[in-house]
């Protein structure tokens, strides 16, 4: 019995040092911080419940009405009647909340979206302490800016982090279409370069700064009229069409700012915005004291809301220009945007004609080609494998992409895919080698379109 006894002991001593050794299960959860969501998009990645994210959400930021209506909108997801959301928010707030959250550590993702003067500080510092960013756009305002997020990328590349910025109109429908029709030769053909005058690709966005969101007509903090912490038109709302042309006409290309970009000129200028209009886009009573040196006989606020950039991509002229104005006829947000290629044009309009929806038009080059109508026929069976459902209208001498309202889920409802797609490249622990390098060829072109705009 002593021999077993030795034997027994020997072999569950030999079991728990097995077990012992036994590496420890890593713990997949993403679990959220918001920082200082002083603007809407915070509150919109929370639109929707992810199965692989802590429901408890750890809010860092200063006391103030920004952070206020954060909360409410999550509370508002939570108890609307159609699939309502779960969130558990958890508050800090004080002067301190940066510092705060770097100390806790309470999640591995934050998520910023707001005000931007120190935008790129708090996603370097963040970066640096072992967080995951998930960044709203604009990541960087200024050229400044633009070095210290290039050097974030890079630390996030050795701490094997994940930087990403939420470029939502990458999910808008006819965007999407635009992207893959242009990557058939035989519909698009090739690339213009076109020149200064007339770009090989055109884009242009209007915003508004009166607008609804989740049903509601949206407050904006009164620093949002300020540039130093909003940033420009260009550099805030235009890093969209950077990205857009990028992605579109250069799929999956890795970008070299240094050898692909190169400028030809850059504008910009201001829009008036009323006292009254101000107020009722702010819910303020007056201008704030640090917009003073922007207000004109007492009542005009000249905001620097507008931009244009005209410069070449991979030898490619392109123009782009981002506009604010008061209030849209109708529909929301506006965009136009036209790539000119050697066998056709592909243009997205939003006019009185589309009824201020984005639709999509492929205009041949040569209208009388008959075998090109054969062949855009014919090719347009590759778009319907992806996108079942889409077809063409021949309009005159173009065509109308038609498309179900299925994939017309509207501009909220991106954030739910972009953050998918962040958590897909979480899980990876890597992204495709073109996202860093194109990322930061988009924050070069917007900083240095504004160096480049100030100094004319």
């Amino acid at each position: 019995m002593k021999l077993y006894s030795i034997i027994y002991s020997l072999l569950f001593t030999s079991a728990v040092n097995i077990c012992m050794a036994q590496p420890a299960k890593k713990d997949t959860t993403i679990r959220l911080i918001t920082l200082d969501p002083g603007h809407f998009h915070a509150a919109l990645v929370q639109k929707s419940m992810y199965s692989d994210i802590d429901p408890v959400v750890h809010v860092y930021a200063p006391k103030g009405l920004d952070v206020q209506q954060h909360l409410q909108r999550i509370d508002a997801y939570n108890k609307r009647a159609d699939k309502p959301t779960n969130w558990n928010e958890e508050v800090y707030l004080g002067d301190d909340f940066f510092d705060k959250m770097l100390a806790d550590k309470k999640g591995n993702v934050v998520v910023m979206a707001g005000n931007n003067r120190r935008k790129t500080e708090y996603i370097k510092r963040s970066i640096a302490a072992g967080f995951n960013v998930l960044g709203d756009k604009p990541m960087a305002i200024d050229p400044q800016n633009f070095e210290r997020l290039e050097s974030a990328f890079t630390l996030a590349a050795r701490k094997k982090l994940v930087l990403y910025d939420i470029m939502t109109e990458r999910y808008e429908i006819t965007n999407a279409l635009q992207r893959e029709f242009a990557m058939i030769s035989a519909v698009y053909g090739k690339q213009k370069v076109g020149t200064p005058q007339h770009p090989g690709v055109e884009m242009e966005s209007v915003h508004y700064y009166y607008k609804y969101v989740s049903g509601n007509v949206l407050t904006r903090p009164d620093w949002f009229f300020d540039s130093k912490q909003q940033g420009e038109a260009l550099q805030d709302v235009g890093v969209h069409l950077v990205d857009l042309t990028q992605w579109e006409c250069f799929p999956d290309r890795v970008i070299n700012y240094k050898k692909d970009i190169k400028f030809n000129s850059a504008k910009r200028w201001t829009s008036d915005v009323s006292l009254s209009r101000f107020n009722i886009i702010t819910g303020s009573n007056g201008f704030p004291a640090f917009l003073k040196s922007s207000v004109v006989h007492d009542t005009i606020l000249k905001v620097n809301a507008n931009g244009s950039v005209n410069y070449k991509l991979v030898g490619v002229n392109v123009k782009l220009t981002a506009r604010w104005e008061y209030k849209a006829i109708a529909g929301g947000d506006s965009q136009y945007s036209i790539l000119h290629g050697t066998k056709a044009n592909l243009e997205i309009k939003q006019g009185a004609e589309e009824k201020y929806s984005p639709v999509l038009y492929i205009e041949p080059v040569n209208n009388n080609d008959v075998a090109y109508e054969q062949q855009l026929l014919n090719k347009l069976k590759i778009v319907q494998t992806k996108y079942p459902g889409i077809n063409l209208k021949k309009e005159g001498k173009r065509w109308e992409v038609i498309i179900p309202d299925k994939y017309k889920d509207g501009h909220e409802a991106h954030f739910a895919r972009v953050t998918d797609r962040f958590l897909e490249y979480l899980k990876k622990g890597d992204m495709p080698k073109w996202e860093v390098p194109d990322m930061i060829a988009k924050y070069y072109t917007t900083t240095t379109a504004l160096a480049l705009a100030t100094k004319k």
